[in-house]
């Protein structure tokens, strides 16, 4: 069956527009693309039924900020380059996650862990869209949790600064010299750690995988991007963007809010 598109419906003028599709979309996705061809614009098509979602769960280094953490904190004593180079094998899923995060850590140890306070001041930017993106849903009902495989020091900050209801990430142990000690607490939270704390949302809300939104960029974001019902690759690695329901390229994070249905005056700050 071919797909019949209806009257475009826009969402903000000239940013986001809403095309309703019934029958099969793949055609009229290739046709829009094969149109548009090189241009800087996101293209996703969802399903109408529970559009508006009621969890949001999403990883942060590279998804809620531009950075990846440990590349920062690793740069300030010299293994920047080193520490970088494993970061993105791991999340282009190259490397497991687990020894990889193990083998970093171990790289920060005797750094001070009061250095955290200059590289959040100083290198740490926060994606655009993206408190946008937690206040609206939050003013629609949903329960925001950032779910993260980077470190505690960062994420309970970034959290509250963007308004999560909740946030879960790795501890990095800090010896009585208030130093690292190059340790990672275990069980490292990873892909399937991500995956069980979406599921453990879902219960404590009450609520079916359906309902949530998942967001990330790397590989150890796919499983929880796969369980949930609306799984979005963000600025992400090319095994992500190929598994998940959909990709945003170019728009912030705001985008993942037009993906469900919000009209640009609904926005939260």
């Amino acid at each position: 069956m071919s797909a019949e598109a209806g009257e475009p419906h826009w969402l903000a003028d000239a940013e986001a527009c809403d095309i309703p599709i019934s029958g099969n979309p793949d055609g009229f996705v290739a046709a829009v693309r094969q149109a548009l061809q090189s241009a800087a614009v996101d293209i996703a098509v969802v399903t109408a039924l529970h559009r508006r979602k009621k969890l949001l769960i999403a990883d942060m280094d590279s998804t809620l900020i531009e950075q990846e953490c440990i590349d920062e904190l690793a740069d300030e004593i010299g293994f920047g380059k080193k520490v970088a180079a494993i970061t993105e094998r791991a999340m282009r899923g190259e490397i497991e996650f687990e020894p990889a995060l193990r083998e970093r850590v171990a790289l920060l140890q005797g750094l001070p862990a009061a250095i955290v306070d200059t590289v959040l001041d100083t290198r740490i930017s926060l994606m655009p869209g993206g408190r946008q993106l937690v206040q609206t849903m939050r003013a629609d009902g949903a329960h925001a949790s950032l779910v993260s495989g980077g470190f505690t020091l960062f994420a309970s900050r970034i959290a509250d600064q963007l308004g999560f209801d909740d946030f879960r990430a790795n501890t990095l142990i800090v010896g009585p010299d208030g130093r690292f000690t190059g340790e990672v607490e275990e069980p490292i939270l990873g892909r399937d750690a991500k995956q069980q704390t979406l599921r453990s949302r879902l219960s404590e809300q009450g609520l079916e995988a359906d309902n949530a939104l998942a967001v990330g960029d790397g590989a150890n974001d796919l499983a929880m991007i796969g369980l949930a019902g609306l799984g979005v690759a963000y600025h992400a690695k090319p095994a992500v963007r190929a598994q998940a329901d959909a990709a945003i390229d170019h728009g912030d994070l705001t985008a993942l809010l037009y993906l469900q249905g919000f009209h640009r005056e609904e926005f939260r700050k």
